[in-house]
C-alpha cells in the first residue's frame, strides 16, 4: 500500500512526484541536445545520441532516459562512496601511503599501466570486500529445491546473498574487519569467494568502469595531494540505499604537494557518502 498514489504526502505519492519531475528534466535536456546535435561534443548525453545499434537505429528518448538514470544512481552514489572509504582507510597507514606513491611514480603513466598496478588495485579490493558497493546481490526464486551448506530449501524459495557477509568469513578473510590490503597480493580470490559487484550473467555491467573511475581518482590525489582525515574516532558505516556509507560523513584537509592547502571540507552530511571539493 506504501506504493500506491494517495496523493504527494503519501510515499508512493511523494515518488511519482519526484519521478516526474526528474523525467520532466532529463527530456528536456535529450530535446534541447536532438535540435542541437554536434558530432564535436564528447558529453554522455551526446555520445548516447549518436550511438546506433546494428540495424542503425538509435535509442528512444525513453531508452535515453533511462540510461542516464542508470548512470546517475548506479554509477555516481555507489562509487563515491567506494571512493570516501578508499581514501579513510589509505590515509590511515602512512606507510601504505609512501608504498603507493612510489608504485605510482615507478609506473609508465598511461591508462592500461594504472590497471595493472598490483598494490594499487589490493587496495581497491580490500575496500570493496569490507564495504562493497551494493550489500546484497539480486535476489533470485529457486526452480526447484536445492542444498546450500547443509539446509535444505524448497522450490520458489527467494533467496538474496549477502555480499557482506560473505566478505567476512574467517575462513577466507582472516581477521575480517581489519584493513589488509595485501589479502589480494598474496591469493587470488574466486568468483565465489569475492563478489562485490555480484556475479554470474547479471553481474554489474559496470564493474569494469568503476574501478577505473577508483584508480584513476587514487592515483591523481596519491599523485598531487597530501590528505588528513579529520575524524577523531572510527567512522561508523550505515546502509543507505544500496550502498554502505560512512555514517556522519568523512572530513578531511586536502593539500597540494606544490601550493598548500587548497581542499578543505567538513563534507556536509546531506552527502556522507562523498568527500566534496
Amino acid at each position: 500500500i506504501l506504493q500506491r498514489d494517495l496523493g504527494r504526502w503519501s510515499p508512493g505519492g511523494k515518488f511519482l512526484y519526484l519521478k516526474q519531475q526528474v523525467d520532466e528534466l532529463i527530456y528536456a535536456e535529450i530535446r534541447a541536445g536532438r535540435s542541437h546535435l554536434d558530432p564535436a561534443r564528447t558529453d554522455v548525453l551526446s555520445l548516447m545520441m549518436a550511438a546506433v545499434d546494428e540495424q542503425g537505429q538509435g535509442m528512444t528518448d525513453v531508452e535515453l532516459r533511462d540510461e542516464l538514470m542508470t548512470l546517475l544512481l548506479a554509477g555516481h552514489e555507489t562509487t563515491a562512496t567506494a571512493l570516501s572509504w578508499a581514501l579513510y582507510w589509505i590515509y590511515q597507514h602512512p606507510a601504505l601511503v609512501q608504498q603507493l606513491r612510489d608504485e605510482l611514480a615507478q609506473s609508465e603513466g598511461d591508462r592500461s599501466s594504472l590497471m595493472r598496478l598490483p598494490l594499487l588495485n589490493a587496495v581497491c579490493m580490500e575496500t570493496l570486500r569490507i564495504y562493497p558497493v551494493a550489500f546484497i546481490a539480486g535476489p533470485r526464486f529457486s526452480q526447484k529445491p536445492i542444498s546450500i551448506m547443509g539446509r535444505t530449501f524448497p522450490a520458489n524459495t527467494l533467496l538474496t546473498p549477502c555480499i557482506y557477509l560473505a566478505h567476512r568469513r574467517p575462513e577466507l578473510y582472516p581477521d575480517p574487519e581489519t584493513f589488509r590490503p595485501e589479502r589480494f597480493l598474496d591469493r587470488q580470490f574466486s568468483a565465489f569467494e569475492f563478489l562485490p559487484f555480484g556475479g554470474g550473467n547479471r553481474r554489474c555491467i559496470g564493474s569494469a568502469f568503476a574501478l577505473f573511475e577508483m584508480k584513476q581518482v587514487l592515483a591523481t590525489i596519491l599523485s598531487h595531494c597530501d590528505v588528513a582525515i579529520a575524524e577523531p574516532r572510527p567512522v561508523q558505516p550505515v546502509r543507505r540505499g544500496v550502498t554502505i556509507a560512512p555514517k556522519t560523513g568523512i572530513r578531511a584537509r586536502l593539500m597540494s604537494q606544490n601550493k598548500g592547502t587548497y581542499i578543505s571540507t567538513p563534507m556536509p552530511n546531506t552527502v556522507p557518502s562523498k568527500l566534496t571539493e
